[in-house]
């Protein structure tokens, strides 16, 4: 159709353009990010001292014209500050986004995996064609880094202060010794700092993902604890004996291509005054709504298709709810079929996750 038809509003076409382009610059921003967090520039700027190019390339041991380019670049994304005569520097608040790993808001880590979840998209038109998504590990050691390293900060600095008090009763079964569950585990960065804080209690992580499991390992070793067992899920599952006092499951059912079977088996596993809590990415009823109201649906959206989705599809049968399908709604639903009573909504003041408490 031609550009000058009556039909077409270019006004509307420059905008869609506009747009497009703009989806283009962040997908190469991104790729900045991450170069930015794998070579530790952002952590070399962590100082705030502004610093020329020739500078910051002798700082950090790498070629200046390289550099150059990148802080040019990161400067004109509006990341670092240029401060005028060749100088550059990152802010204070810019520094808690992209280099303090133990800021709630620290977000660089999340691209750590960025190559590789960009590649599976070589892959993805098959998934198109057969219906069938790829398993977790398919996007190799970097997929379970990337998503440790961006849910990390939270557990850090808000799950045992902040979280766990605000369940009744909770703590005082942590303080005196309970036996604790996480499903779906990832790399045990929670269940560590549940057990350092509560070394009276005996831990278990349960995980799919080899390479989530090797992480985990390495990061019990790092924490020093002992009261902290971690298990091969596909071998080794959940007791069905009642004997859990709580059972958390963090940003992990959307994933699971058989979520019912394991929401079952959790109720199998927790004692009949126990408590499950579950985490889960902050989804509405609807697509409409998502529309609406959720300013972070396309990213969730680009997330469910690179990852969740596609593991949730990555078995025959597999329920396939993505990143932004296990809703309030679907999580009330799915917890009564499973035996679950008691339902109680938490808001923790995370925009990503929504949290519920689950109980007999």
């Amino acid at each position: 159709m031609a550009t000058d038809s009556p039909s077409i509003n270019m006004e509307k076409v420059k905008a869609n353009a506009e747009r497009v382009l703009g989806f283009l610059g962040g997908a190469l921003v991104s790729g900045m990010i991450y170069l930015g967090d794998r070579l530790g520039l952002y952590r070399a700027l962590q100082d705030g001292v502004p610093v020329t190019s020739d500078e910051f390339a002798r700082k950090t041991g790498l070629h200046e014209r390289w550099i150059r380019e990148w802080l040019q670049g990161q400067a004109s994304a509006g990341l670092i500050d240029y401060k005028g005569d060749g100088r550059f520097a990152l802010s204070p608040e810019g520094a808690l986004v992209l280099a303090e790993e133990n800021s709630l808001m620290f977000l660089a880590g999340g691209f750590c995996a960025l190559p590789q979840q960009m590649a599976v998209l070589e892959k993805l038109p098959e998934s198109f064609r057969t219906g069938m998504g790829l398993a977790y590990d398919e996007l190799g050691p970097e997929g379970a880094r990337g998503i440790e390293r961006f849910l990390a900060p939270w557990f850090r600095t808000q799950l045992v202060p902040v979280a766990l008090p605000k369940i009744d009763g909770l703590v005082s079964k942590l303080q005196a010794g309970a036996k604790v569950a996480d499903v779906g585990c990832g790399a045990g960065v929670a269940l560590l700092e549940e057990a350092k804080a509560y070394p009276r209690s005996d831990f278990h992580g349960y995980e799919i993902s080899t390479y989530a499991l090797a992480r985990a390992a390495e990061n019990k070793a790092k924490a020093g604890v002992r009261n902290v067992t971690f298990h091969d899920a596909r071998s080794d599952g959940l007791p069905p004996d009642q004997g859990f006092d709580f059972i958390t499951t963090f940003d992990c059912i959307h994933d699971m291509a058989h979520p019912a079977p394991v929401m079952n088996a959790i109720r199998k596993a927790i004692k009949p005054d126990g408590i499950w809590l579950i985490a889960d990415i902050h989804g509405l009823p609807t697509f409409e709504d998502n529309l609406k109201d959720n300013p972070l649906a396309p990213l969730m959206y680009g997330f469910s298709m690179l990852c969740c989705m596609s593991s949730a599809l990555s078995e025959p049968g597999g329920a396939g709810l993505g990143t932004l399908g296990f809703h309030e709604g679907v999580a009330r639903k799915m917890t009564a079929e499973a035996g679950f009573t008691r339902f109680t909504a938490h808001d923790f003041s995370n925009p990503i996750n929504a949290y519920y408490e689950v109980r007999p």
